[in-house]
């Protein structure tokens, strides 16, 4: 006489080895992987209810085992995302500070750099040759400045020549 195989859970194994790999899925992913708790534990109970089905009936288990092994292995995945989480926003609190000093630090740098920048420019076109030299003297900067306010406003019609001590705008014509 044949005998008959008995595939009581076996719907409950698909079922259960399906939830369980969408579990793994979900689980591996930072930030979402904590919602993976959830499908994990419909998972834990749909395999644990089949595996007592098929025992009972003496039925295979096979995939129903496999569903429970993935699902508790990815509750667990999802389950420590929790303490990673917990973690980050332990530690969170000081991280504006630490970025803060940062951006403080390169902008002191960067403001040093430029006070104590010398820029030199020099174009020529068409015979004309245009020198623009400039340091970050701020005294004469604010002295021009207030010579300029002070209506300090004399028509040259001629190019002057500074000496080499103070930089300014110097501008030659070639024939």
């Amino acid at each position: 006489m044949e005998e008959v195989k008995n595939n009581t859970g076996q719907n409950l194994g698909i079922a259960a080895l399906v939830t369980a790999v969408i579990t793994f899925v979900l689980a591996v992913i930072p930030c979402i992987g904590l919602i993976a708790i959830i499908p994990g534990i419909i998972a834990i109970v749909i395999a644990s209810v089949g595996l007592s089905q098929s025992r009972r009936n003496s039925s295979p288990h096979g995939v129903l085992l496999a569903g429970l092994i993935i699902a508790v292995i990815a509750s667990m995945i999802s389950f420590s995302q929790i303490f990673v989480a917990g973690k980050i926003v332990g530690k969170a609190n000081r991280w504006p500070n630490s970025i803060q000093n940062v951006i403080n630090d390169v902008q002191d740098h960067v403001t040093k750099d430029i006070d104590d920048a010398n820029v030199s420019i020099k174009v020529e076109s068409n015979g004309e040759k245009v020198e623009i030299n400039t340091n970050s003297n701020k005294k004469d900067q604010e002295k021009k400045l207030e010579d300029l306010e002070g209506g300090n406003t004399q028509k040259r019609d001629s190019i002057q020549k500074h000496d080499s001590t103070q930089k300014h705008v110097i501008v030659r014509k070639k024939k």
